[in-house]
């Protein structure tokens, strides 16, 4: 298969849309030799922060010397993003290959009405991994659950450890409207026996988790439960952690910036302990380089500094109120924020949360199905103070907002440009950087 090929059938796939059920995944898998079960691999399930802590993980075992393989989601420009070996993107003919044999695959299989309905994009991008990784031999695989849990596709897996970050409200369609019916349901991918980090705080969510462990005897870790604490001191560089696991103490400032990294990296420090107790030795000072040097684009990532201009994937009311707080404490000014979200997602409470930081506001969409328009935006969002714009192309929405920043400038005290924020949707800085709208050697 060309790539030509591999984008024509990798679109065909988009129409068959979110398919909740192992049965497909699983008779795919089959037919593919269950390549899941070649290699040890660590289950990453939560509402926020999954990606950061899977990323971190990764990168603390490929210090190790260790052949890793990453699968996470969604890809922000090339969609091999997703399949990494070694910290390295799956090369394009090698990805193409793997595609023309599962789709060969599928397609016997449905011919021989073996599997319920047509796997969708999702599914066939996870028996993707599942082969890469397991003909890759690699040593250990961190697979990132897509959403929710009991029904991903990634759900077929018998990890070493698997690892809830957070709960919070998101995906409601999918997976109910309470945290005690999300919690259940990104509790599904605890097995058996086998070992669960959570880095769940209380409440309701923290009863279902335990509940369900309890149910399936799998031991337990709270990455800030009772012996367990994270301190933080901030510094003209971002924040410093310490974190007292109860076995040991870790000290880290992560490379990933924002306040809440800290959890997330004491979630990927419990989750490093849990294989070390169970797998295979890891140390200390491996891990906190791991957590210092991951990269992970798309999160409170600065793409410029004159003016600041920062992308981040705040996709649900929890990233936005993560976002705002790292406006409020470290950017400290207003801001002018290009804003885009899907349909489904509660766009009213992550407008709430954004907009009072905001001196203008260009709201925006992408060229995806499920991209929300500028006009219903503003139907959900609160009144705002500042100016506020409707401009659906990406490129001019961005184009705007940097004169907007200027103007801002032009008025102030010396203060320089305004800040410019691009956010609300992973999808939005995935279009972003596939324009390379802030490649130097192109035009805006």
């Amino acid at each position: 298969m060309n790539p030509s090929g591999c984008r024509d059938y990798l679109g065909h796939l988009q129409y068959f849309g979110v398919k909740l059920g192992l049965d497909n995944i699983r008779a795919l898998c089959r037919a593919l030799g269950d390549p899941q079960d070649r290699f040890p691999s660590v289950h990453v399930a939560g509402t926020n922060g999954k990606g950061s802590v899977a990323a971190m993980l990764e990168t603390a075992l490929r210090g190790h010397g260790l052949r890793t393989g990453l699968y996470t989601s969604p890809h922000l420009v090339k969609v091999e993003e997703r399949v990494l070996v070694g910290g390295r993107a799956i090369p394009r003919p090698r990805f193409c290959g793997l595609l023309e044999r599962i789709k060969d695959t599928a397609d016997s299989l449905m011919a021989e009405k073996r599997l319920l309905g047509h796997p969708t994009f999702f599914e066939v991008l996870t028996a993707l991994a599942f082969l890469e990784f397991a003909e890759r031999r690699v040593d250990i695989a961190v697979l990132e659950v897509g959403m929710g849990g009991r029904f991903d596709a990634t759900n077929v897996v018998t990890p070493l450890v698997s690892v809830i970050t957070t709960i919070a409200k998101d995906h409601e369609r999918h997976l109910g409207s309470s945290l005690k019916s999300i919690a259940f349901e990104k509790a599904g991918i605890i097995k058996p026996g086998v070992p669960v980090v959570s880095g769940v705080g209380g409440g309701a969510a923290r009863r279902e988790i335990l509940r369900v462990a309890r149910e399936r005897r799998a031991p337990v870790i709270e990455a800030f439960g009772e012996g367990r604490s994270l301190i933080e001191r901030a510094s003209a560089r971002g924040f410093r952690f310490t974190y007292d696991s109860g076995k040991d103490r870790y000290a880290f400032s992560p490379s990933l910036p924002g306040r809440y990294q800290g959890r997330n990296a004491a979630v990927a420090v419990a989750a490093a302990e849990a294989l070390s107790s169970d797998w295979r030795p890891l140390e200390r000072k491996r891990i906190v380089a791991g957590i210092e040097s991951t990269r992970w684009e798309g999160r409170l990532e600065t793409v410029s500094r004159s003016p600041l201009i920062l992308l981040d994937g705040a996709h649900n009311p929890d990233g936005a109120r993560a976002l705002a707080d790292h406006l409020r404490e470290v950017v400290g000014r207003p801001v002018v924020l290009v804003f885009a979200a899907m349909h489904d997602k509660d766009i009213r409470s992550m407008t709430r949360a954004l907009f009072p930081l905001c001196a203008a506001v260009v709201l925006t969409r992408v060229p995806y199905k499920r991209s929300a328009t500028p006009e219903a935006i503003r139907e959900a969002a609160p009144p705002l103070k500042g100016r506020l714009f409707l401009e659906p192309d990406t490129r001019k929405a961005v184009r705007m907002a940097l004169l907007e920043s200027q103007r801002i400038n032009g008025r102030g005290k010396g203060r320089g440009p305004a800040p410019v924020v691009i956010a609300g949707s992973l999808f939005l800085v995935g279009e972003v950087k596939r324009l390379r709208l802030f490649d130097r050697s192109l035009p805006l």
